[in-house]
């Protein structure tokens, strides 16, 4: 008996190992999104972060028909914006009749509204799959995005429908009127909705879907609808891109017709590529990253939203893994030892690039001085320094920075690339022995 209760040990402690590893992270998660606010007290940065969760679940939510499904959808800010819409319409009636519901309660009417809605469009839509689905979506898109602004008694015309938060029932003594009591309701659902998300892909329904993605004929063969899965990851998707626009109709108390914009599906599309849609947690750094950039570029640069475009094309061509792809390449080799070897070959591209980015960064505030703010003024002010973009000499200099950065990579990039290779072989290695 003791030596079966000893085999059974180790058999018990693997098994167990990867659950305590996963709830350390989600408890890591939870600490992090509790001392945020502290580290980020400002106003500002608190509306980033309440951002930043609201973007999250919308971006994890695309994921589910992106990166799960490989449905690529056009149209994802219809039950992003309903979600919204109907969740202020709902605080209108709390807040009106004087319902004792709390507002923590509302997100769970963008759920439902995502949903319901999800089940609708879905029926039709998951019946086709590639590039018939992809233009079904925008379709839909674009027809809610018609009717919003003529059922003007519902959506509020271009003002939009707003509401007073802090009229619904206070919560622990909550009325969730500064920002900080915000942040933490969108963090609490940003925790529960990641957690969720992430389970769904853990059971076999989240494999069924990545079979449907990867070989729809073959889980069509082997007896399971391929249509059935597509609906069903469809309609979840929906219920928590509805929670996501709840949240985002509370934090700024009011939903607005940009909520189900095409733009509003083109910005979740890149949060969720430029992060990495094989990953569960690409997405997540997407929505931090788009999210951070669209605050701070928007005050720089009037620019902001082509570099978005190229950052999109730059992912898409050379790193389809997207950034969390890229992090995660480099595990086996930190987990080997080996990483401090690739310090050599990232700083000697280092120069180059960031040559490279600034030639290309210059060539774009010039040429929007000339076209979009030439009425304004030709002066590009970069800091300290004057440029005047109607001369010659700041265009020769950026187009000497873009031709020696794009001319040293090209030169220096095969010894890095062989540089790296023999460092992944080595790791390798080391894990195969």
């Amino acid at each position: 008996m003791s030596q079966s209760i000893a085999g059974a040990s180790p058999r018990g402690t693997r098994t167990l190992a990867p659950l305590l590893a996963t709830a350390g992270i989600w408890i890591g998660a939870a600490v992090v999104m509790v001392l945020l606010p502290q580290l980020f007290s400002s106003g500002a940065s608190l509306t980033k972060l309440c951002l930043m969760g609201i973007m999250i679940i919308f971006a994890l939510a695309y994921n589910m028909l992106l990166g799960q499904t490989g449905m690529l959808s056009f149209g994802h800010a219809v039950y992003y914006g309903l979600g919204g819409f109907f969740a202020a319409h709902a605080m209108m009636i709390i807040s009106g009749d004087r319902l004792p519901v709390p507002l923590a309660a509302v997100p769970l009417v963008g759920a439902v509204t995502g949903l319901v809605f999800g089940i609708i469009f879905g029926a039709a839509s998951t019946r086709r799959s590639g590039t018939a689905f992809a233009m079904i979506s925008l379709g839909i898109v674009e027809l809610v995005a018609a009717l919003a602004l003529v059922m003007t008694g519902f959506f509020g015309g271009e003002q939009g429908v707003s509401f007073n938060r802090t009229r619904a029932l206070a919560l622990f003594g909550w009325k969730f009127g500064p920002q900080i009591q915000v942040y933490y309701l969108i963090a609490a659902w940003c925790l529960v909705s990641m957690a969720a998300m992430y389970f769904i892909t853990r059971t076999p329904f989240g494999r069924m879907c990545l079979a449907v993605r990867e070989n729809p004929e073959r889980a069509a063969f082997v007896g399971y609808s391929t249509q059935g899965i597509r609906f069903i990851a469809f309609c979840l998707s929906g219920l928590f891109a509805g929670i996501a626009g709840a949240l985002a109709a509370i934090n700024f108390e009011i939903a607005s017709n940009s909520m189900l914009s095409a733009q509003q599906s083109g910005v979740v599309l890149l949060m969720t590529y430029i992060g990495g849609v094989g990953h569960f947690a690409g997405p997540i750094v997407g929505a931090i990253l788009i999210t951070l950039l669209q605050s701070s570029l928007s005050d720089i640069t009037g620019a902001w939203q082509l570099y978005f475009g190229i950052m999109f094309i730059l992912v898409v061509m050379f790193v389809p893994g997207g950034l969390a792809g890229l992090i995660t390449m480099h595990g086996p080799l930190a987990r080997a030892g080996l990483l401090s070897r690739l310090a050599g070959p990232y700083l000697r591209a280092l120069v180059p690039g960031l040559m490279l980015v600034a030639g290309c960064a210059l060539i774009i505030e010039l040429t929007y001085k000339l076209t979009v703010e030439r009425a304004k003024s030709s002066i590009l002010n970069l800091g300290p320094l004057p440029l005047d973009a109607a001369t010659a000499t700041p265009w020769i200099a950026a187009l000497v920075l873009l031709v020696l950065g794009v001319w040293t990579l090209r030169l220096m990039g095969p010894g890095i690339a062989e540089a790296v290779s023999a460092v992944r072989a080595e790791a390798a290695a080391r894990a195969g022995s």
